[in-house]
């Protein structure tokens, strides 16, 4: 007797992404373009607890729905030495995602890469993880809560868990688009993928759901696979913040941040005294004012930790002249002055922190910062070491024992 799906959703969720394997990033020879901070263990640790991890010879990793391997190859070449289990239900997404990580070469940097068709529902015996990757994937379950909980079991004492969730704000005109195409009858085939871009052509030019789409996510979904994706997917759920923190709890998982905080930051939508206001409530009630003022959020894009983290701040100069450290591994343009920064915005590195980081380099990975060779009063070297990891150039780790 054929065994039941893992989640109902399964069978037609793998048939469509056999269909159209997602997400639709062509293929190229070499490292995947640019850096992505979230898809490195050390880099994302960090931005969850101000210090590096724990050295874990070598992390595991699980990318808990990899698709066509965009992330797992993000995850090969900012993790080297990491041992990573990718699954996912669609054999034709992994078809793209093990030709990716040949033509890229992320499989060599790797301990030991496995890319296996299996429901993350279905993981019994792996890990446990130091990080899970699982982005755009738990909200395409018929039942996510079952999805998160199996995530949980596999999570290491200390590890993280990043998501990405749909929001119901951003997605108004996204879900009248898609229920309006089910009334029309459209299905998600070859035939349907035209009469989707269709429809977008023949509303009126300066209708709102069309206007929408142009404006913000044509570029995202010129490739059919993501057209598809957004418009024509079976099975979808969103969240509001509400129904998110009552999702997380379902879990028992610690919720550890946003992976996108600027989006969260107060300061982008108001100032003076609402500013000043806004930022004496809770931070929960800071987030859903944010949520309140900004339709245009789409998604959620959070960690998730198995118990509380302990935060380090370098406020004592004499922890942080002891501390160790390394070069942020996802800065675009190194070892130049003139970079990008973990979020891809310009920055310029004064004479100093290039010095610093440079030295870093050079040293011996347990070197203390108050003993790197540089020559500068200890004052100096605090100055410029808060700053660099106040700017997330730096990453700390406190003394090994």
């Amino acid at each position: 007797m054929p065994q039941a799906p893992a989640d109902a959703a399964t069978p037609v969720v793998s048939a469509f992404y056999d269909r159209f394997p997602y997400p639709g990033d062509p293929l190229q020879d070499g490292p995947p373009p640019g850096y992505n901070w979230r898809w490195c263990h050390a880099t994302a640790f960090s931005a969850c607890t101000g210090r590096l991890p724990l050295p874990v010879p070598p992390p595991r990793l699980l990318d808990a729905g990899c698709g066509t391997g965009v992330s797992t190859d993000y995850l090969a070449h900012l993790n080297p030495g990491s041992e990573i289990l990718a699954v996912d239900i669609s054999a034709g997404a992994l078809e793209v995602a093990r030709e990716r990580l040949r033509r890229s070469g992320g499989g060599a940097l790797t301990a030991g890469l496995r890319i296996e068709q299996r429901s993350l529902l279905e993981l019994e015996g792996e890990g446990p993880f130091d990080y899970i990757n699982s982005v755009g994937v738990l909200h395409h379950l018929g039942e996510p809560e079952a999805g998160l909980a199996a995530l949980a079991r596999l999570l290491a004492p200390g590890g993280l868990l990043h998501l990405f969730l749909y929001a119901d704000g951003g997605r108004w005109e996204i879900h009248r688009i898609q229920r309006a195409l089910q009334d029309l009858g459209v299905v998600a085939d070859q035939e349907g993928l035209r009469l989707g871009r269709q429809l977008f052509a023949d509303l009126p030019e300066n209708h709102r759901l069309r206007r929408h789409h142009e404006q913000r996510w044509a570029l995202d979904t010129a490739a059919d696979a993501n057209f598809a994706d957004m418009y024509l997917h079976p099975q979808e759920t969103s969240y509001n913040l509400e129904r998110l923190f009552r999702f997380v709890a379902s879990a028992d998982l610690q919720f550890a941040g946003f992976s996108n905080p600027e989006q969260w930051d107060l300061a982008r939508l108001l100032k003076g005294d609402l500013l000043e206001r806004a930022r004496g409530l809770p931070l929960r009630q800071q987030w859903s004012l944010v949520e309140s003022l900004d339709p245009e959020i789409s998604h959620f894009e959070f960690f998730l930790s198995q118990g509380p983290l302990a935060q380090s701040h370098w406020s004592q100069d004499e922890e942080l002249l002891a501390a160790t450290g390394r070069r942020n591994p996802c800065l675009w343009g190194w070892p130049g002055a003139s970079l990008l920064d973990p979020d891809l915005r310009p920055l310029d590195l004064d004479g100093d922190q290039l010095d610093l980081l440079k030295a870093l380099e050079a040293a011996p990975p347990s070197t203390p910062l108050a003993e790197l060779p540089l020559g500068w009063d200890p004052l100096r070297l605090v100055r410029v070491a808060r700053q660099s990891w106040l700017q997330r150039l730096l990453l700390l780790a406190p003394p090994q024992a």
